[in-house]
């Protein structure tokens, strides 16, 4: 049965281009794993997940965009979080470790169908008598990263609520459909307007002239790169971003901008950024 039907945000439906034009690619796949230490009762925590999964219409929710001019979210009134329990109790440390890491890289590379919902899963692996293995996978199409601790913090109080016997305390939701709807009222004429003047002048991406060549098929190619300064050097970009009244993200993207710079051969580069930001007129 489904509760409602509405379109989808602009951040949602670049997820969902993406996800559509490289199924394979896991990079809005999320992933929470951790471990359970203590009196931890399998069996309420999956009903504390699932009471969420009820009450809140985004971890609802599939998205559909066959045969359709523009692709929509549905909110389902019932889904079932996938739950998987086992028990390894019977491994040593290390073969539980190791049959963990395999779970979860499986995990990842089962994904998620858009189209079916609950975009989420949950399971839960004992390794002895007080100590268990747990991931939460949901796509980000559901939810970012500020909602996660409102989330646990939700799941914690129900999981403690069921366990007394009590009602959960809780504040009251306000749908992700009000969201939309307050995106759809925006005037969208004069928001195009502004990014045309601010990007006037800039026809096409800036190009990466060595990243290009290597990789002329247009194949994507997702990697991370990590690299620790220090604590002298860490401790001496810090000073420099004082003294120059700039924050820390602010230096490290005007170091990005050189890079794509010198490594484009362009005087004038433009490069995105994701921020967690939420609208000060928007409760």
């Amino acid at each position: 049965m489904i509760a409602d039907i509405y379109e989808l945000s602009p951040l949602q439906a670049g997820m969902l281009f993406h996800r559509v034009f490289a199924p394979a690619s896991t990079a809005y796949f999320d992933q929470f794993a951790c471990r359970l230490s203590g009196d931890v009762d399998p069996e309420r925590l999956r009903r504390a997940w699932q009471q969420l999964v009820d009450r809140h219409a985004v971890l609802r929710t599939s998205f559909h965009w066959e045969g359709l001019d523009r692709p929509v979210q549905v909110v389902h009134a019932r889904a079932t979080l996938p739950w998987e329990a086992m028990d390894w109790r019977g491994l040593t440390a290390p073969e539980q470790a190791a049959r963990w890491q395999a779970w979860l890289d499986a995990d990842r590379a089962r994904g998620f169908a858009p189209d079916t919902a609950p975009l989420m899963r949950a399971a839960v692996a004992r390794v002895a008598d007080r100590e268990y293995y747990f991931c939460w996978s949901h796509h980000h199409l559901l939810l970012d990263g500020w909602c996660l601790s409102l989330v646990l913090a939700e799941l914690f109080e129900r999981y403690e609520a069921m366990g007394v016997g009590r009602a959960p305390r809780l504040e009251p939701v306000r749908p992700y459909a009000e969201y939309i709807a307050w995106l759809r009222g925006r005037d969208r004429a004069a928001l195009e307007a502004y990014w045309r003047e601010t990007l006037r002048g800039v026809t096409t991406p800036t190009p990466i002239l060595q990243a290009s060549a290597r990789h002329a098929g247009g194949a994507r190619v997702d990697a991370i790169a990590a690299r620790s300064l220090g604590p002298d050097r860490s401790a001496a970009v810090r000073a420099a971003a004082a003294r120059h009244r700039l924050t820390l993200n602010t230096l490290v993207q005007g170091a990005w901008a050189l890079l794509l710079s010198r490594y484009s051969g362009a005087d004038e580069v433009v490069f995105g950024t994701t921020v967690s930001g939420r609208p000060p007129e928007l409760p």
